[in-house]
C-alpha cells in the first residue's frame, strides 16, 4: 500500500486503517510478578473472547506483603492521557464495559469519573463494574487517604454496579454489616442514580457457617444470598478474579444472580487449584466454562 504524506513528522498511514476496537477497558493495578488487578482480569476477559484495553493505575514489582517492592502510582497526567488517548485512537466504538479495580489515589477517581460521564451518555447501555478496593479484615485499609470520599463523590455515581467486600461496604456507608439484614440495608444506601446493584463478597460473617463463605446480591427491590464452600488461602487477587468473571458473565447475558453464583464458583475453583499446587500466587485453572461474549 502506498504511504500517505506525513504531517508534522507523523505518518498519516494509520489514519487510513481501521482502529483496534475494545469491548472492555480494565482500569486497575498491575504488577510485574503476581496475579492481582489487571494480571488477573486480562486473562479472564480474553478467555471470554473480549478485546481488552489495559489501563494501569499503579505499577509495582509485586504486592506489598513481600520483603521488597518497587514502583508506584501512575502520574496524574499519564493516567489522564491513557484514558483520553483511547478516545483519540477511535478505540471505543464497540465499548461494552468498563471494569474498575484498585486505584492509586483520590485524583484518579475524579479523572476516571470525568472520562466515564460522556461515555455513559454516548453508550447508554455501558456496563461499569467498580470494585471499590480499600482493604479487608485481615489487612485493614491499604489505600491512599481520601479514597472513601473519592469513591462516593466521583466513581460510584458513574457505576452500574459495585463489588465491595463486607469490610469495604462498612467503610463506604459507616453502617454495621455483620448480619445479612445489615448488609442489605447498607448496600441499598449506595443504590441510587446510575448504580443499580451491589454484590457484597465475604459478607455477613455472623450469619454464615464457618466452613462456608457467602456473597449477597442486592438490588433496590430484592436480595439474594449465595453460599459456597470456604477454601482457606492467603493469596491475593480473588476480588479481582470475581469482578472480572462477573463482568464477562453479564456481557454474555447472564442474569446478575447467575453471574454472581458462577463467579463465586470460579473463585473457589481457582483457590482450590492454587492450594493443590502449593502456589504462593493465585493460579487460574486451565479450563473452566467462562461464558463467551457474542459480538
Amino acid at each position: 500500500m502506498k504511504n500517505l504524506p506525513a504531517s508534522e513528522g507523523q505518518p498519516l498511514f494509520y489514519d487510513a486503517m481501521k482502529p483496534l476496537s475494545f469491548d472492555v477497558v480494565s482500569v486497575q493495578s498491575q504488577v510485574v510478578y503476581g496475579r492481582v488487578g489487571n494480571n488477573v482480569a486480562t486473562p479472564v476477559l480474553l478467555r471470554a473472547g473480549l478485546e481488552v484495553a489495559i489501563v494501569p493505575t499503579v505499577v509495582f514489582s509485586n504486592t506489598p506483603h513481600y520483603p521488597t517492592i518497587h514502583g508506584g502510582c501512575i502520574p496524574d497526567d499519564w493516567f489522564a492521557g491513557y484514558l483520553s488517548d483511547l478516545k483519540a485512537r477511535r478505540a471505543l466504538s464497540q465499548l461494552r464495559a468498563v471494569l474498575v479495580g484498585y486505584l492509586g489515589g483520590p485524583s484518579q477517581t475524579a479523572m476516571l469519573a470525568q472520562w466515564l460521564q460522556p461515555l455513559r451518555e454516548q453508550y447508554p447501555g455501558l456496563l461499569v463494574v467498580a470494585d471499590p478496593v480499600m482493604g479487608d479484615e485481615d489487612s485493614g485499609i491499604y489505600v491512599a487517604k481520601g479514597m472513601v470520599d473519592g469513591h462516593l463523590q466521583h466513581l460510584i455515581p458513574q457505576s452500574t454496579g459495585l463489588t465491595p467486600n463486607g469490610f469495604e461496604l462498612r467503610y463506604l456507608t459507616s453502617m454495621p454489616v455483620d448480619t445479612i439484614d445489615q448488609v442489605i440495608a447498607a448496600a441499598r444506601t449506595l443504590i441510587r442514580g446510575n448504580t443499580r446493584w451491589i454484590v457484597v463478597t465475604s459478607a455477613a460473617p455472623q450469619d454464615c457457617p464457618e466452613d462456608e463463605i457467602q456473597l449477597i446480591v442486592v438490588t433496590a427491590d430484592g436480595a439474594e444470598r449465595i453460599r459456597h464452600r470456604r477454601v482457606d488461602s492467603v493469596v491475593k487477587g480473588t476480588g479481582d478474579l470475581f469482578s472480572a468473571t462477573l463482568t464477562a458473565c453479564l456481557l454474555a447475558d447472564q442474569s446478575l444472580n447467575e453471574a454472581a453464583s458462577f463467579s463465586a464458583n470460579v473463585v473457589m475453583q481457582a483457590l482450590q487449584y492454587t492450594r493443590d499446587a502449593e502456589s504462593g500466587e493465585l493460579l487460574l485453572p486451565r479450563e473452566w466454562g467462562v461464558p463467551s461474549f457474542q459480538k
